[in-house]
C-alpha cells in the first residue's frame, strides 16, 4: 500500500492520512466532493486512491498499457526517412513512404523535383511505423524547427 501512495504522490498521501485543516474551506478530503451523494453509486471514494479501490493503480488492467489507438497488424510498414546530401553536407530531406528502396532510388535519379538539385542522397536514418497517421505526425515533427535540431544532434 505504501508503494501505491508513493506512486500517486502527495494528494493521495494526504487522502490516506485523513488530515485536513478545518479552518480552510474545502480542505476536507472525506467531504461530499469525493463521495457519491447516492448510496448505490460508487463514485470517487477514498478507497479508489489506494489498495482495493474501484480501479487500483497498483494493479494495472490488461487494456491500460496500450498507448494510442489500436492498430491492425497488416504486415505493411510506413517509413519516415531522413536523407543527407553528398553534395551539401548541411542539406537534409525528411520524407514518408511505404517503399523505402524505391523512394531512395527516385531521389537519386532526379525524379523528385525538390531533391534533384542536391543528389546523390544517402540514407541517414529511417523509422518504421505500422500506423500511417503516427508516421505522418512524426514526419511533421521532424520537419519542425525542434525536429530539425533533433535530427542534427541525435541522428
Amino acid at each position: 500500500m505504501l508503494q501505491c501512495i508513493a506512486w500517486l504522490g502527495p494528494v493521495a498521501q494526504r487522502l490516506e492520512q485523513g488530515t485536513h485543516n478545518p479552518l480552510v474551506p474545502g480542505s476536507n478530503p472525506g467531504g461530499p466532493s469525493l463521495r457519491s451523494r447516492r448510496r448505490g453509486e460508487r463514485g470517487l471514494s477514498r478507497r479508489s486512491f489506494s489498495v482495493g479501490g474501484h480501479r487500483s493503480p497498483c494493479i494495472p488492467e490488461r487494456g491500460e498499457l496500450r498507448l494510442g489507438k489500436p492498430h491492425h497488424m497488416s504486415g505493411t510498414f510506413v517509413y519516415v526517412y531522413v536523407l543527407k546530401s553528398e553534395v551539401d553536407k548541411n542539406r537534409f530531406y525528411t520524407g514518408l513512404t511505404a517503399d523505402l528502396r524505391e523512394r531512395l532510388s527516385a531521389h537519386n535519379h532526379g525524379r523528385v523535383r525538390h531533391t534533384s538539385k542536391w543528389k546523390p542522397w544517402t540514407l541517414k536514418a529511417y523509422i518504421a511505423f505500422r500506423d500511417r497517421g503516427r508516421a505522418a505526425d512524426f514526419e511533421r515533427y521532424l520537419k519542425s524547427s525542434s525536429g530539425r535540431a533533433f535530427v542534427k544532434k541525435r541522428l
